[in-house]
């Protein structure tokens, strides 16, 4: 999908990989990717499966945690609906789609995991003769954040996680980018896809619920923003 570029506009781009391996370690396999602005509207998408990691990395692919999914990606593959390049081909045109729409900005739900993963990835691919994916300059964005800033501290919310149980055994609300969704759709029943790009299909909707809100928001990455909604909801759960 791809639409006329309108320059007054500021275009950005929503990222979700998957990965293999253990989480400290994660590798990429799967690379999603979208232009959109803050409003949620989507201008061009991208699915890529990494070809190093399912043509030649096969022992490793068997420790992600979806990987009874890679039949379907193979699938997916066949039917045209996923394209499968190598991870220097997928930066080359990830670098040529910021480019053309003119975008700095990245955002990504754990853009940590997202940002590192793909460094970690190139550097294991290439034996570190390329260590970094993004292209130099980018400004990263935790839509993860925006969400712990706003609307998973709605009172709301906090009614809607616990009346659908969306409450770990510690006592904290669940903060995932699935409970979200399933907050602002009031659809307790969605299962995200755990597939890069239709990730990053729920995530933007999602950045565009939390700019709705129109509040100040800190966007930059903080490993622990789900702790911002837990002492209200704490406190909400106490009086409910």
């Amino acid at each position: 999908m791809s639409q006329k570029i309108d320059r007054r506009k500021h275009y950005i781009l929503v990222l979700d990989i998957e990965t293999a391996n253990i989480t400290e370690d994660a590798l990429a396999y799967d690379v999603g990717f979208a232009v959109a602005d803050r409003k949620g509207n989507i201008y061009e998408e991208h699915s890529y499966m990494v070809a190093e990691m399912f043509l030649q990395n096969t022992d490793l692919m068997q420790t992600a945690y979806y990987h009874e999914k890679i039949p379907q990606y193979l699938l997916d593959y066949f039917n045209g609906k996923r394209t499968m390049a190598s991870l220097l081909t997928i930066r080359k045109a990830l670098h040529a789609v910021m480019e053309k729409y003119g975008i700095t900005d990245v955002f990504a739900y754990n853009c940590s995991f997202d940002r590192n993963g793909l460094d970690r990835t190139i550097r294991y691919l290439t034996k570190s003769k390329y260590r970094w994916f993004f292209p130099y300059g980018t400004k990263f964005h935790c839509i993860w954040n925006m969400a712990c800033q706003t609307i998973l501290q709605q009172k709301a919310f906090y009614r809607f996680a616990l009346e659908n149980g969306f409450v770990s055994a510690s006592g904290n609300v669940q903060t995932s980018a699935e409970i979200a969704y399933r907050y602002i759709c009031k659809d307790t029943d969605f299962t995200e896809s755990h597939t890069g790009l239709e990730d990053v299909q729920i995530e933007t909707a999602i950045l565009a619920k939390c700019v709705r809100q129109h509040k100040k928001i800190d966007t930059s990455i903080k490993r622990n923003c789900w702790n911002l909604p837990q002492k209200n909801f704490k406190e909400f759960a106490k009086s409910a």
